[in-house]
């Protein structure tokens, strides 16, 4: 990396107090950018899916992590299957939107056929008159397979392949569900907001702290900032309230809950009795992040039409109160007072400021020079 990034970020590294957040280097930067594609995006379990979302065998989604063309795909065991999305022929982008490809994948160049596991099955012609050619081996050219791991309905994938096991790495998070019957958890419905105007950290740093609720959601929430408590547990971070039932407030969120996320990019939220909301952000460049959220019930729940028109409402309206204020955020990195950070509340934002540090230790070991 650049000298300048790099003394940037042993300059935030180091102790101050308040401490001053991430550089705007950090959020507007395309050599930043690159940079995290390579470590953080690469090097750790990033939530790229839902596995509900490939019902049937044949089923394809295409992602796109840290600039690379993934496909998931569905195989006739009802397995799914994480390849790089591309044809082993001349380098082709084989799927371009999510569809169902039936029983083989083709690429639509020069029909080079894979089954759902991966497999080269033909090459058309490709030695002239014959479809075999002589020191080309089938068997060994079919999709580079990218590893995976599915936890519940959550598709995380590891481009390295060498991140830790996966129930290791995701441990801090998971022992906060080990009382859910994860039979019971049904998604619900599915809020797309498609491309958000602000670099992925910034929905995740907004999501992780609690300071901000009562400002931001006083007409949608109901959880008064004193009663908020911040989680900082290795690479779990996040923020939880405890509230009783005579604190629910009708048509807001006011129940007892926990904001908690994986590092780099996964989010879930538990609102007790019976509901979970996870969301996906998908880092597009510096400045965009596709983002969804799907939302579960956590006992054998049924809602009524009425109740879940009203459930995808609230969050929907939270989600945007969000988005407007993370646009802004992108937004303010272009001024020169967002050089150093700004400041970071000592008592509400250390898990942000936690965050910020994984970041910025990720990208600050990068081997590579720009």
């Amino acid at each position: 990396m650049s000298k300048k990034i790099k003394t940037i970020l042993s300059d935030f590294l180091e102790d101050s107090v308040p401490a001053h957040g991430l550089p705007a280097v950090a959020y507007n930067d395309s050599d930043f950018w690159e940079i995290e594609g390579q470590t953080i995006f690469t090097q750790n379990w990033v939530f790229v899916g839902f596995a509900h979302s490939l019902e049937k065998p044949g089923d394809a989604l295409p992602v796109t992590i840290a600039d690379q063309p993934i496909v998931l795909i569905k195989n006739s065991n009802n397995e799914i299957n994480a390849f790089h999305n591309v044809c082993r022929h001349r380098c082709l982008k084989l799927v371009d939107e999510p569809k169902n490809v039936g029983a083989m994948l083709c690429c639509p160049y020069h029909s080079w056929t894979y089954n759902l596991d991966g497999e080269l099955c033909v090459t058309p012609f490709f030695g002239g008159k014959d479809h075999q050619t002589k020191g080309f081996d089938l068997s060994k050219n079919g999709l580079k397979p990218v590893r995976i791991n599915i936890w519940h309905d959550w598709i995380f994938i590891n481009l390295s392949d060498d991140a830790p096991d996966f129930m290791q790495y995701a441990a801090p998070l998971i022992k906060y569900f080990e009382d859910i019957n994860f039979e019971q958890v049904e998604p619900v419905a599915t809020l797309d907001f498609g491309n958000i105007k602000t670099n992925w950290k910034l929905l995740m740093e907004n999501y992780i702290e609690p300071y901000h609720v009562q400002f931001v959601h006083n007409e949608t929430t109901n959880q008064p900032l004193q009663d908020h408590y911040t989680i900082v547990d290795d690479i779990c971070l996040g923020s939880a309230i405890d509230l009783d039932e005579k604190d629910r407030v009708d048509g807001s969120l006011s129940v007892s809950s926990r904001y908690l996320t994986l590092f780099p990019n996964f989010i879930i939220g538990r609102y007790f009795p019976d509901q979970i909301g996870v969301h996906l952000n998908l880092p597009v460049d510096s400045g965009q992040t596709q983002q969804k959220r799907v939302i579960y019930t956590t006992e054998g729940q049924t809602l009524a039409k009425e109740e879940l028109e009203s459930l995808k409402k609230l969050w929907w309206d939270v989600h945007k109160e969000d988005h407007a204020i993370c646009e802004r955020l992108q937004l303010g990195r272009s001024s020169p007072i967002a050089k150093k950070g700004g400041f970071l509340s000592p008592y509400w934002e250390d898990s942000v400021l936690k965050f910020q540090k994984m970041v910025a230790e990720a990208v600050i070991k990068s081997p590579n020079n720009y």
